[in-house]
């Protein structure tokens, strides 16, 4: 199978509320704007904010979490808190590597801020 592109499609329960929190809170540049939904740039990938769905019978959660690779995790966290964003978990080294921080958007939806420190296998050229 080819996988071409990639986007993560949210259905909240408040459309404006979750635009505004990827828009103007962690500052994602739109792609395009739909009728009934914004579609937002996330380094090689799309997340999608659709106005419809989303309702108050929809199950509880997400089964899984939104992945954004940043440069500099520590000076997100500071961007962040400046536009007040509650971090659930600051920037912490883990055992595998990475550097990471935790946050939710409006409708509970985890968002785990990575950083990639030079000497990770994720930036060596295995060849």
């Amino acid at each position: 199978m080819d996988i071409l592109s990639s986007r993560i499609i949210l259905r909240p329960r408040d459309y404006a509320t979750t635009v505004a929190f990827y828009r103007e809170a962690l500052g994602l540049a739109i792609a395009r704007e739909y009728p009934g939904g914004t579609v937002f740039f996330a380094g090689q990938s799309l997340i999608e904010v659709a106005g419809h769905g989303g309702s108050e019978t929809d199950p509880e959660g997400f089964a899984g979490a939104i992945w954004l690779q940043v440069r500099d995790v520590g000076a997100v966290a500071v961007e962040l808190a400046l536009n007040g964003v509650s971090i659930d978990r600051a920037p912490v080294s883990e055992p595998w590597g990475l550097i990471e921080m935790w946050l939710k958007d409006p409708d509970g939806v985890p968002i785990v801020l990575v950083e990639v420190p030079d000497d990770h296998p994720l930036r060596r050229d295995n060849r």
